[in-house]
């Protein structure tokens, strides 16, 4: 009797929680790009994808519309020594509409990433429209090329006193949790001074884009 009273009761509250927890997983993130970035229900935030023929526009469109990435290292654990060890990352290019092109990291030395880094600064990082709504809109797989992604290979070091407001607010606009991050992490900003490009959006394999053509891209708001 008292195992099916505490059943009944599991259930009943289950029921209870379902349509938050359903609530929950459904609802947009707010306060990532200002809220739906990378959306393409939102017009008003996000433009068409560029024609696929500017693969310079499309690599910088990809960038500024993601807000994480894989970034791929060099691990130094033994187990793994020298083997290719990539982690997912939040990032930001700048705020909503006024993307720099540059990937700016928030970061702390704990991070076995960092770790890796520390001891060789070369890194991939790769990012898609798979997190946004536009591949599923038009039924792409996120691994098909149609389902824009680009590859973006650079060395990652700690941004200068420069640029740390730029990256501060660049991030913290789009991911707002960072504020929130304990200090005692000893987090620091950090970017991908980016020296190889690669696009993936059509068939027919990569477009090659150099660090030229993708800084000079820009955008009319």
């Amino acid at each position: 009797m008292a195992s099916r009273s505490r059943a009944s009761a599991r259930a009943l509250l289950a029921s209870l929680l379902a349509p938050a927890l359903v609530a929950l997983l459904v609802a947009p993130a707010r306060g990532r790009g200002g809220r739906d970035h990378g959306d393409w229900a939102a017009a008003a935030l996000v433009p068409p994808l560029p024609p696929r023929e500017d693969a310079a526009r499309v690599a910088r469109f990809v960038t500024h519309v993601c807000d994480w990435g894989a970034l791929a290292t060099l691990s130094t654990d033994q187990a793994v020594r020298g083997w290719a060890f990539a982690d997912v990352l939040s990032l930001s290019d700048g705020p909503p509409g006024a993307g720099s092109g540059v990937p700016y990291f928030y970061l702390s030395p704990l991070q076995q990433s960092v770790g890796n880094l520390q001891e060789n600064p070369h890194a991939t990082l790769t990012m898609s429209l798979a997190q946004t709504n536009f591949c599923r809109k038009q039924g792409f797989d996120p691994q098909s090329p149609l389902c824009a992604h680009i590859i973006l290979s650079g060395t990652v070091t700690k941004v200068n006193q420069t640029e740390m407001g730029f990256a501060k607010h660049s991030l913290f606009v789009r991911h707002p949790e960072m504020k929130t991050w304990p200090s005692s992490h000893n987090w620091f900003f950090a970017k991908l001074n980016i020296t190889n490009i690669w696009v993936l959006d059509y068939f027919g394999g990569p477009k090659i884009v150099t660090p030229e053509e993708y800084y000079n891209v820009t955008f009319h708001q």
